[in-house]
């Protein structure tokens, strides 16, 4: 049996999603053609954990339901530096900031410093953990992925202003759901889109979290249920 030995990073994506009442659309964009990961295709915003990512001041803690869903399966508590490594590349790749005003204090890290210099702090509070998968054997990276929605009336910024977003994703645009099946997904996109479309009306945590685990061994489809945590 041939073990794949690539390593599997942490990672964040966000699902930002605006006029959910009404036209519900998505934040996406594309990856360049010489992407080592998923060249071409459309995704959401994300990318992998950094050092950086532990410690940093939320105005905002996430609720305590998603931190014990994010705890399940899983090696010790990730759960602040993911939603971290979400808001970072949330910043990062689109230009738009989920936070409050706020003072940073101490120093603050170096990836978060153009953040921080918009003049506020990162509000974990408003990120809802949905979905979970890890990429299979055999591709040439491969992640932990933790999906959070996010609603968009929750950014601090102009929503339909991209320009402090790096070029990693190019043709930044809010895209109607029922329009996304046509542009070139990611198969776990379309995955996670169906999960999406059934909640795109509802703005509560959904009953339980899908989990795509793909180990080396098997494949399996859980959920994360978590619990309400009470002081």
């Amino acid at each position: 049996m041939t073990i794949d030995k690539t390593a599997i990073r942490d990672a964040a994506t966000v699902i930002v999603l605006r006029d959910r009442m009404r036209n519900p659309r998505i934040l996406m964009g594309q990856r360049g053609a010489q992407a080592a990961f998923m060249p071409n295709k459309f995704v959401f915003p994300g990318g992998a954990v950094d050092a950086t990512d532990a410690g940093v001041p939320f105005v905002e803690p996430l609720s305590e339901l998603c931190r014990s869903r994010l705890a399940e399966d899983t090696e010790g508590d990730l759960s602040d530096v993911l939603a971290a490594a979400a808001i970072r590349e949330l910043w990062e790749e689109t230009g738009q900031v989920l936070g409050r005003p706020g003072h940073w204090p101490g120093q603050v890290p170096d990836p978060w410093m153009e953040f921080a210099a918009t003049g506020n702090r990162p509000n974990a509070g408003a990120l809802q953990f949905v979905f979970r998968a890890i990429t299979p054997p055999g591709r040439p990276r491969r992640f932990d992925a933790r999906f959070f929605l996010l609603d968009a009336d929750d950014l601090a910024t102009d929503i339909d202003d991209f320009s402090q977003a790096s070029d990693e994703l190019s043709h930044l645009q809010w895209i109607p759901l029922n329009e996304v099946r046509n542009f070139d997904l990611p198969f776990i996109t379309e995955v996670v889109l169906a999960e999406v479309a059934a909640r795109a009306r509802e703005n509560t945590p959904p009953v339980s979290v899908p989990f795509f685990r793909n180990d080396d061994e098997e494949s399996l489809f859980l959920r994360l249920k978590g619990r309400a945590m009470t002081d």
